[in-house]
């Protein structure tokens, strides 16, 4: 039996145009799926959310399992919030409440779709941008998090498992960026991806949090 692991989603997955002449996340995996596995590339670097269901319409009759890193560019193209103006704690608060709620929607709506195949799918949090002025690096990663909720409750309220990329890529030189996988990034999140196949008990329908 052999099996096909689509990669879905933004640069996380399709981080080519970042490493160089170093491996990317789909040759490093490559390299580290089992006999018997394939993988295709169906991410592309810049896509949000809504791209990742054009995505879906490319996706091969014999894709077995699914990986999906989606909501980051959703972020940053919302994040001109943390220099707006504002009244009180609470009001930039309110803010936040909004662009959370309408981000926990899309991002509900779009996994229903891509869980919709019945395929295995696992899903990936945000990792913590690394922008090189601490406090602007603390204010993004304080504001992922109220976005990352979304993602960690929507995999436990459909048993899908979650690569946490906020504790796989916990170093600096796992970026080639702010925002970008290195070589050495793109190691890590293959490895992550493996462990989901060759880990998870598919069956079981509970949600897992996978951070290696």
């Amino acid at each position: 039996m052999t099996n096909k692991v689509a990669l879905l989603g933004d640069s996380v997955f399709d981080n080519r145009a970042y490493v160089a002449r170093g491996a990317d996340v789909l040759a490093h995996l490559a390299r580290e799926l089992p006999p018997g596995w394939s993988a295709v590339l169906l991410a592309v670097d810049g896509s949000v959310m809504a791209d990742v269901r054009r995505q879906m319409e490319r996706l091969p009759a014999d894709a077995t399992h699914l990986v999906v890193s989606m909501g980051g560019n959703d972020a940053l193209g919302v994040s001109d919030v943390l220099n707006a103006p504002s009244r009180s704690v609470a009001d930039t608060l309110l803010r936040l409440a909004e662009i959370r709620e309408q981000f926990c929607s899309a991002y509900a709506s779009t996994l229903d779709a891509v869980l919709a195949t019945k395929l295995p799918t696992a899903i990936c949090s945000i990792y913590d941008v690394r922008y090189a002025d601490a406090d602007q690096r603390r204010i993004a990663v304080t504001a992922l998090s109220i976005l990352n909720d979304c993602i960690t409750r929507a995999a436990a309220e459909r048993g899908v498992p979650l690569i946490d990329l906020r504790v796989i890529c916990d170093e600096d030189d796992d970026f080639t960026n702010a925002i970008e996988p290195s070589e050495k990034g793109g190691s890590k999140i293959a490895a992550a991806i493996v462990s989901f196949l060759t880990g998870h008990v598919f069956r079981s329908g509970r949600a897992e949090l996978i951070v290696r």
